[in-house]
């Protein structure tokens, strides 16, 4: 788990220098940050999703993926987790919405191919190098979120340390079904979420992405029996 733990530091790391510049930075200018950050979060999203090499593939684990999430009510669980955190630290705003943090940034980290195939090959051969380049972004991430968004962004390295950890310790059994096409439609499907992480960033509109997040997982099953039919 070198890599998760890598991973899991740099968020840290980059939270603390983003509490450090956060200090000199007035409100205003941190709400345009956080818009800027939000816009080329899209793109990433966009850069993404273009990926897919059959969108009803992304559809369809849309679809199931709505449907299971609403079910477990995957995003009311993670938002009363940050409604819990921003109450315990109500009153001081030097450390921003904690709540928006952790939940803005736990999606951002743990959506996409990078945490699961660089989990897996960490788990099976010991080579977190997609980890360590996924520690370098979200690192710097980390410092931008931070500054805008505050300290709550640190906590989602426990989301990280759960996610990939768990799919380091599982990697045997999810590397039987991670072809190239299967990667490449779980990297659309999470493109779009991504995109959804930007709608919310810009407060466009609110959406419960959480409850969406078994799209991933669904767009590989889709994907893996679709291309054995």
């Amino acid at each position: 788990m070198k890599g998760t733990l890598v991973n899991v530091a740099a968020v840290l790391i980059g939270s603390g220098l983003g509490m450090v510049l956060k200090r000199g930075i007035s409100e205003k200018v941190q709400r345009t940050l956080m818009h800027g950050l939000a816009l080329a979060v899209g793109v990433i999203g966009l850069q993404m999703a273009f990926k897919t090499g059959n969108m009803l593939i992304v559809i369809l684990a849309l679809a199931t993926g709505a449907v299971i999430g609403e079910t477990l009510n995957i995003d009311y669980r993670l938002n009363r987790v940050g409604a819990w955190l921003s109450a315990k630290f109500a009153g001081q705003s030097i450390h921003g919405n904690i709540g928006q943090g952790f939940v803005t940034a736990t999606l951002l980290y743990c959506i996409g191919a990078m945490s699961v195939v660089g989990a897996i090959q960490d788990g099976l051969a010991g080579d977190a190098s997609t980890l360590y380049a996924k520690s370098l972004l979200d690192g710097i991430t980390a410092i931008l979120f931070t500054s805008s968004l505050g300290i709550g962004v640190a906590l989602s390295s426990i989301s990280v340390l759960l996610y990939q950890g768990s799919i380091t310790l599982l990697a045997g059994f999810f590397s039987s079904v991670l072809s190239e096409s299967v990667i490449r439609e779980m990297t659309a499907t999470g493109g779009i979420l991504i995109i959804g992480v930007s709608i919310i960033m810009l407060e466009l509109k609110p959406i419960r992405l959480a409850n969406l997040l078994p799209a991933i997982p669904a767009a590989a099953v889709i994907a893996y029996f679709g291309a054995s039919l």
